[in-house]
């Protein structure tokens, strides 16, 4: 099962606060231990997880700042280690950007591709992020990352 290495490296990433209110309407996913932050499929094969952070993040009002920040993020994330790291600007709500990260993890020999979108809520940083084992066939795994590309706001 995937949830426990995940839920390890997500600890590393940040400190969550506050109350989540993340909704997941794929079919047959459900919140881990009733908490809303936190979403895995039937199958237990993909992971889902909303973070806040305390962390400053300014709103990204136009492409040219979130491809910016994308690069920012991109150099950041390879200078620590992650590997295949690939991001991008993505149209948000209400004209702001927001900007998509996917990178490999790796721990206790399982790579993991993780899907991150990296959002401004209130000046603050807010992600949402999926994984899965990289060769993971589920369906599980285009699901997680169509919704968290389209449908995350």
């Amino acid at each position: 099962m995937l949830r426990p290495a995940l839920t390890a490296f997500f600890a590393l990433l940040s400190v969550s606060w506050g109350a989540s209110a993340l909704v997941v309407p794929l079919k047959g996913w459900t919140p881990i231990g009733g908490d809303a932050s936190q979403w895995q499929d039937a199958a237990g094969a993909c992971l889902i997880r909303e973070d806040k952070y305390g962390q400053a993040f300014p709103q990204l009002t136009d492409k040219q700042q979130a491809t910016a920040t994308a690069n920012r993020l991109r150099s950041s994330l390879t200078a620590g280690g992650l590997k295949e790291v690939v991001t991008q600007p993505v149209a948000g709500e209400g004209g702001a950007w927001n900007v998509l990260a996917s990178y490999a993890y790796q721990e206790s020999g399982v790579t993991y591709r993780i899907s991150q979108l990296f959002m401004s809520q209130g000046g603050i940083l807010r992600t949402v992020s999926g994984s899965s084992a990289l060769n993971n066939t589920n369906a599980c795994a285009n699901a997680m990352r169509d919704f968290i590309r389209y449908s995350v706001n």
